[in-house]
């Protein structure tokens, strides 16, 4: 005789605890090829429950009313439907700072950071030094070093007014509103006749060729304009590159994250346009990560 697999919806509703939710999920994910299944089932209940993941092994014998138990199945469904994990909870983590994200915004990977940590170290020695992040998305580059460097004076540019409007909501929610100036429009071109002693970016450099490649929750979900290289990777390197040896101040350092096929391309573009060119930072996968270059 077949019998019907227990799941969340065919047990009775006072049989589910958060114990047997976290494990049922944890091993569905798994069959559909979840890689973080464990982490991603606890993180989807407690926002589901409005609780702290921690809390959840405090209430382990809980019982879940049904209305929260609807909504984890959501969550559930979304996720499996290629929805990245940040955008279900609306937020994420990035160099200790809580974030809004949305889907109007990248989600900031944990790679990123380097450039925020190599920022940060040029920047020490300054009183008060001009930064501009540029492609500030979620804000994230642009907060956590207004937020380490309190002295600095930090320039956010976006031409996408949704994601201006997020990373504004986040500065605002971090108490940085007015610490940092953000500036809607197209790379450098709003800050025509400034100088700055830091220009920082993570540019759109997936190539035309890469992008079926990519998971469905970065192709399927995340913005396509804050990813979307141009046919070679490079497009918004050539135009930014320039732009930076003309807005930055003598000895000033453009700090750029590249993709890992980029490091010599992107070298040879800075040395082009006249910058002094460092080593290479690698990632913790030893992947090139961050090219700097300094004027003059």
């Amino acid at each position: 005789m077949t019998t019907t697999p227990t799941t969340p919806t065919t047990r009775h509703p006072a049989e589910w605890t958060i114990r047997d939710l976290l494990e049922w999920t944890e091993r569905h994910f798994q069959q559909k090829g979840v890689e973080s299944a464990k982490l991603e089932a606890q993180l989807l209940l407690a926002h589901a429950l409005g609780c702290r993941r921690t809390d959840l092994y405090v209430r382990w014998q809980e019982v879940v009313a049904e209305d929260r138990r609807a909504c984890f199945r959501d969550l559930i469904r979304r996720r499996l439907e290629g929805c990245p994990v940040h955008y279900l909870l609306g937020r994420r983590e990035f160099f200790l700072l809580d974030l809004e994200v949305t889907p109007a915004v990248l989600i900031p990977r944990p790679e990123t950071e380097l450039l925020v940590t190599e920022a940060l170290r040029l920047a020490k020695p300054l009183v008060q030094p001009r930064i501009v992040d540029v492609g500030t998305g979620s804000g994230c580059i642009a907060l956590a070093i207004a937020h380490s460097h309190p002295t600095a004076l930090v320039t956010a540019t976006d031409i996408s007014p949704e994601a201006i409007a997020v990373a504004r909501r986040n500065a605002e929610r971090l108490g940085l509103q007015s610490r940092i100036r953000f500036v809607t429009g197209d790379l450098l071109d709003p800050l025509v006749g400034e100088a700055f002693d830091l220009i920082v970016s993570n540019p759109p450099y997936i190539a035309a060729e890469e992008w079926d490649q990519l998971p469905l929750s970065v192709r399927g979900f995340e913005p396509r304009r804050a990813l979307d290289g141009g046919a070679d990777g490079y497009a918004i390197y050539d135009r930014l590159i320039p732009q930076a040896m003309d807005r930055l101040a003598e000895g000033g350092y453009l700090l750029l994250e590249i993709g890992y096929r980029q490091e010599e391309g992107i070298r040879q573009r800075m040395f082009r346009a006249g910058f002094h060119v460092g080593p290479t930072i690698r990632d913790d996968q030893r992947h090139p990560r961050v090219l700097i270059g300094r004027k003059g």
